[in-house]
């Protein structure tokens, strides 16, 4: 019999228990006792393909599968365990420089050994890193596109060959990669998208252990409910974040404001107020491990920020402030083309409590600016209609410019 022979015998009775190849990896390892991920999905698939005929793996590939190693002895070819008198999970030593000899060896370099390094992984953080601040300033549709690039490149280097510690480091990378292109995809309206990224962000910090990109993905997927108008759930949503966060982390403090933005939509005052005082006390105490404006690194100006939006939305005049010190901080000159996503929404903020307070001239001003920034990412012209609804209604003369210039931003949008 041939490799192929017994490839195809492992994939029938993997498909019987509705095993992927990863799964069954996954079984063998536990069933070897050493690290997931020391037999990967691609040699599964060499074996059923018959490209590999698995000798040193086979006893524990029997073992996982609920089968007797003999029957997959015979399929391959191999003396059974009953024919030499051996144990069914130890195949017999027959001297050196044997088949099962050379793959345990092999087994052995590919443990210590590496196609990935240190320095590519080092570089790979570093890029991460930099498209986390660009967040901030770039095109939501260009930064994806880079975004998915590194994605790929991760994708390609997990079939390579590295050590466990790298491996690791891999689904880290491409967990925070998965977080940032679901954010992007949110941003975009995208909502099929944003959900199987967060699908392959959730499972790639499963399998790293990494709380906080765990609770990432709750936060993003509370931020999609509350740009849909589903305010409970987003509630639900950033409560379930902040359990998962590791104390004192930014998933933390930035699930608690966004548990308080999603408050204040709901009208419920005492809880948004709540929220704020617990961003601010876990603010006071975060310790900065990234570069100040990453979309993963709670800072100062992003605490400020989130305080104007929460007041704003409850109505509280004492928006006005924070709306104005975010806007005093980030408001890079008079071109609001080239202004922070915060400073554009920060506008909108003082919009909406100008409006409040029947500084109409102020509110139209701060609104046309936020607007003409043409900053705004789709997921966020809602807010931006908010506002041209109530001047709207107010019968402000400035109501038709306002429209005309919302409407050059989105065209086609209900009324």
């Amino acid at each position: 019999m041939t490799g192929e022979a017994v490839g195809q015998t492992i994939r029938r009775l993997r498909k019987a228990k509705r095993w992927s190849q990863e799964d069954l990896a996954r079984e063998v390892c536990r069933a070897a006792g050493v690290h997931a991920g020391t037999l990967t999905r691609q040699e599964i698939y060499r074996y059923e393909t018959g490209r590999r005929t698995p000798r040193t793996w086979l006893p524990f590939i029997a073992a996982a599968l609920g089968v007797p190693v003999d029957a997959l002895e015979q399929a391959a070819g191999l003396p059974t365990s009953t024919d030499t008198g051996g144990s069914s999970l130890t195949p017999p030593y027959d001297g050196p420089g044997t088949d099962d000899d050379l793959e345990a060896l092999e087994l052995a370099r590919r443990v210590e050994s590496s196609d990935v390094g240190a320095e590519t992984l080092d570089r790979l953080e570093a890029a991460f890193d930099s498209l986390a601040v660009a967040y901030q300033t770039a095109a939501p549709s260009a930064l994806l596109r880079e975004v998915r690039r590194h994605s790929d490149y991760v994708t390609r280097l997990l079939d390579q060959r590295k050590t466990l510690a790298e491996h690791r480091r891999l689904l880290v990378i491409g967990g925070w990669l998965s977080l940032l292109a679901a954010t992007l995809h949110v941003d975009l309206k995208e909502g099929s998208a944003a959900a199987s990224r967060l699908r392959t962000a959730a499972l790639l910090a499963q399998h790293a252990e990494h709380r906080e990109i765990h609770a990432w993905v709750h936060e993003t997927r509370a931020w999609g409910a509350l740009i849909a108008g589903d305010f409970a759930r987003a509630v639900t949503l950033s409560q379930s974040a902040r359990d998962i966060a590791p104390r004192g982390s930014s998933a933390e403090i930035q699930s608690q404001a966004q548990e308080g933005r999603a408050h204040a939509r709901l009208g419920a005052k005492q809880e948004a107020y709540a929220a704020i005082g617990r961003v601010q006390r876990l603010a006071s105490t975060t310790v900065m491990r990234a570069q100040r404006e990453h979309h993963y690194q709670y800072d100062i100006d992003k605490v400020t920020s989130y305080e104007a939006t929460t007041l704003a939305w409850i109505g509280d005049p004492a928006a006005e402030a924070p709306a104005r010190e975010v806007i005093g901080n980030l408001s890079r000159g008079a071109d609001p083309t080239v202004w922070p996503r915060r400073a554009v929404t920060a506008h909108l903020d003082l919009a909406l409590t100008l409006l409040s307070l029947g500084r109409l001239d102020e509110a139209t001003d701060a609104a046309q600016k936020a607007i003409a920034s043409r900053r705004l990412p789709p997921a966020n012209f809602w807010r931006a209609l908010e506002i041209v609804r109530v001047v709207e209604a107010r019968k402000l003369p400035e109501a038709l410019e306002l429209r005309e210039a919302y409407e050059d931003l989105h065209p086609g949008v209900d009324t």
